[in-house]
């Protein structure tokens, strides 16, 4: 896994500034006011970073925003970046400083001067969430070198606020690895190779095979994987730090690590991103690393179908009926809408078996979610308006993007067969709609449920405030918020 940046907390000691080598960060306020950091710089540089502070390029610089002075004089530094923050600064705008110092860092070790600033846990987890890359596969790849160092007025105060947020990273980071990672690698069964090593943290982890599934019934899920030499597998993670008689919240995630769309064969100009379509299993990954890395109070189960979608004489076909786990049948109207036939039986086998607190399942599952809310938002669908709030309050408080959907029977209506229960897509109007529809039947009614499409934000082609180009890592942090606001507190 992509090791996350080295960063330390420290006293700040101003007799370090002259001699530091790599970089150095200064955090000023609008006002140009230097803290007692700054003015040793200023001093040092006979006063540059004053008249910096003075021109017309600091007036210009938004908040959040970093200049920098190269290879100062009377310094070893390389570089002295200065950021221009608020000293409220909001979590976002925090965040937002601490990834521009991270896309200006390259392996130089870099100080930061944070006396003045209050958020600097926020700064450090921006830092480190942007200061990722995905380089598994170059011939040429280079360890990430460097280290970073933050001077702050209470650092063991910092530290303590800041180790729950470096635990969101790694379970972001272990997302984006997976995410990004491709199909020929990333196989089922390396997938749940992966997944069974996190008992190391303390989480129990269970794989069931093919045999196991097929005798528990989940005829769907095992249909959208006949089509592949790759086996299909259910992994089962369970985190239990609540108390024992707490039910657990159960998440769900899609993994198909690679989706041709079966014999409904999808064209082939971007297929090569279908190694992102197992990103809402991803998901559930990073959420179990980073509960287990921070030793969450609460009980939580994550479960992900893991299978891969290919064309072969023994592929499924459209017009082919399939029963499902619950006992409800299915006709195939096309293979490539496979990943509710992957999440309907992992989705019921969680309900019969832990009887959760409730239930969210996440999958990369239409591209008519992106075509509604384009890649700023994951659609959002639930049967409990208390849980779907408190998961929008955490994605807002997490800066990710959540919008909810509407459900209803006239697009419940749209999936009525002619010869089996259900049809498993129901045309072109309201797909995602219609997707999370599929998915509601297979919900109990004494469970609070919400479905999280994440088709538009799970990968993205340019890149976002905390991550570069691909893999995002979304949701690993506003689950975890909710898991904090909502599961730990009962």
């Amino acid at each position: 896994m992509t090791d996350l940046t080295p960063i330390t907390f420290s006293e700040t000691d101003i007799d370090q500034i002259a001699g530091h080598a790599g970089r150095l960060a200064v955090f000023l306020e609008p006002s140009g006011r230097l803290d007692v950091g700054a003015r040793r710089i200023n001093k040092l540089t006979k006063g540059a970073l004053a008249r910096l502070v003075e021109g017309a390029r600091f007036a210009n610089l938004k908040p959040g925003e970093v200049l920098s002075l190269t290879y100062p004089s009377g310094m070893a530094a390389e570089a002295v970046d200065v950021v221009h923050l608020p000293r409220r600064a909001d979590v976002a705008l925090a965040r937002k400083a601490g990834a521009a110092l991270a896309k200006l860092r390259s392996d130089s070790d870099l100080l930061l001067l944070a006396a003045s600033t209050n958020r600097v846990a926020d700064v450090a987890f921006g830092l480190v969430m942007r200061d990722y890359t995905f380089q598994d596969h170059k011939s040429a790849a280079k360890p990430r070198k460097g280290s970073v160092t933050v001077m702050c007025a209470k650092p063991d105060d910092t530290r303590e606020a800041a180790a729950p947020m470096l635990a969101v990273a790694e379970g972001a980071f272990m997302t984006r690895d997976l995410t990004n990672a491709p199909a020929n690698v990333l196989t089922t069964s390396a997938f749940a190779e992966q997944l069974v090593a996190m008992e190391s943290l303390g989480l129990k982890v269970e794989v069931l095979d093919e045999d196991e599934l097929a005798s528990l019934g989940m005829r769907t899920l095992l249909s959208v994987g006949q089509g592949s030499d790759s086996p299909s597998k259910v992994v089962v993670m369970r985190w239990e730090g609540g108390a024992k008689d707490n039910a657990p919240l159960a998440l769900v995630g899609k993994g198909v690590v690679f989706d041709t769309g079966g014999i409904s064969l999808k064209p082939g100009a971007g297929m090569e991103d279908m190694t992102m379509d197992m990103g809402g299993a991803g998901v559930v990954s990073g959420v179990m690393r980073t509960l287990a890395r921070r030793k969450a109070k609460a009980n939580v189960v994550g479960l992900v179908g893991i299978v891969e979608n290919m064309p072969s004489g023994n592929a499924i076909r459209p017009g082919d009926v399939v029963k499902s786990m619950k006992g409800d049948t299915v006709e195939i109207i096309n293979t490539d809408a496979e990943g509710r036939l992957v999440l309907c039986d992992v989705m019921w086998y969680a309900q019969e078996r832990f009887k959760p607190a409730a239930m969210i399942d996440l999958a990369t599952l239409t591209g008519a979610v992106i075509i509604g809310l384009g890649h700023e938002n994951a659609g959002v669908f639930s049967n409990d308006d208390a849980l779907c709030n408190a998961f929008l309050k955490a994605a807002e408080s997490e800066h990710e993007g959540a919008w909810r959907l509407p459900l209803g029977q006239g697009y419940d209506d749209q999936l009525k067969s002619r010869i089996a229960d259900m049809k498993n897509v129901g045309g072109r109007p309201a797909g995602s709609i219609t997707a999370a529809q599929f998915l509601k039947r297979f919900v109990k009614d004494e469970t609070p449920w919400i479905h999280l499409d994440i088709a538009g934000v799970a990968s993205v082609k340019s890149e976002t405030t905390l991550a570069p180009q691909g893999a995002t890592g979304w949701g690993v942090a506003a689950l975890n918020r909710l898991v904090a606001d909502r599961f730990e507190k009962g």
